[in-house]
C-alpha cells in the first residue's frame, strides 16, 4: 500500500484535499479512542514507503514512520474522546464523534474523507468508507499510524500515574494482569465502566484524582 491509488482517483474527479481517518482504542478497558484524520501528499517525490496497518508494523517502525508522516503531510488532526464520554455514547458513536473531532481539526479541511471501516460520519463532505481501509488505502494507513503511536504514548504516560494496572504494556487492553489489577484495587478514572462490569465489584482506585 505505498501508493496513493484512491487519493489520486479522488482528486482526478475533482477534489483537492483528500483524507484518510482511523480510530485506535475501540476495545480497551481504560482509555480514550484516539483518532486521526491526514490529508498526504500524492506526489511521487513526496511518497512514503511501508505505510500500512499500524497493527502490522513494529513499535520502532510505527515511530519512524508517524515522524515521517508528522512531515511530509499537508495536514494532520488527532482527537480523542474520553473513557466517560465511550460510557455515555457507547463505543460506536463515541467513535464516530472521535472521527468527526478528527476531521474537522483539519487545517487545511478536507473535501473528501475516507474513512476506514463501515462508518458514517456526521460531517459536512462527501465521504467513503472501506473495510480493511488501514490496509489497502494510503492515507488511512498513515492515519492508523499516528493515531497508535499517540495512543500508546498517552498510555505510556497514564501508567506513570495508575502503575497498578501495567497501561504501558497493555495500552488499557484486557489482559490477564489488568483484569486481576481491578479485581485486586478496584478501578481508576479512565477505566471505562461499561466495559468492566463482569469483574469490577464497584471500588474506583483515586476517585478523589484529577484525570
Amino acid at each position: 500500500m505505498d501508493e496513493p491509488v484512491y487519493e489520486r482517483a479522488y482528486l482526478a474527479r475533482g477534489f483537492a484535499a483528500v483524507a484518510g481517518v482511523d480510530e485506535v482504542g475501540r476495545g480497551p478497558l481504560a482509555g480514550p479512542v484516539v483518532c486521526a484524520a491526514v490529508i498526504m501528499p500524492t506526489q511521487e517525490e513526496l511518497r512514503i514507503l511501508g505505510i500500512d496497518d499500524s497493527k502490522k508494523l513494529s513499535p520502532r517502525r510505527r515511530e519512524a514512520l508517524a515522524e515521517r508522516i508528522r512531515a511530509t503531510a499537508r495536514a494532520y488532526a488527532l482527537a480523542e474522546v474520553s473513557a466517560e464520554e465511550i460510557d455515555a455514547l457507547n463505543i460506536l458513536q463515541a467513535t464516530r464523534l472521535c472521527m468527526k473531532r478528527a476531521v474537522e481539526g483539519l487545517a487545511p479541511p478536507a473535501d473528501f474523507v475516507l474513512t476506514d471501516g463501515n462508518m458514517t460520519l456526521d460531517i459536512a463532505v462527501p465521504q467513503r468508507s472501506i473495510v480493511k481501509g488501514d490496509a489497502l488505502v494510503y492515507s488511512i494507513g498513515a492515519a492508523s499510524i499516528l493515531a497508535k503511536t499517540y495512543r500508546d504514548a498517552l498510555m505510556r504516560r497514564y501508567a506513570e500515574r495508575y502503575p497498578e494496572y501495567g497501561f504501558e504494556q497493555n495500552a488499557g487492553y484486557g489482559t490477564a494482569a489488568h483484569i486481576a489489577a481491578i479485581r485486586e484495587v478496584g478501578i481508576c478514572p479512565i477505566h471505562r465502566r461499561t466495559f468492566v462490569t463482569k469483574f469490577w465489584d464497584g471500588r474506583v482506585r483515586g476517585a478523589s484524582e484529577d484525570i
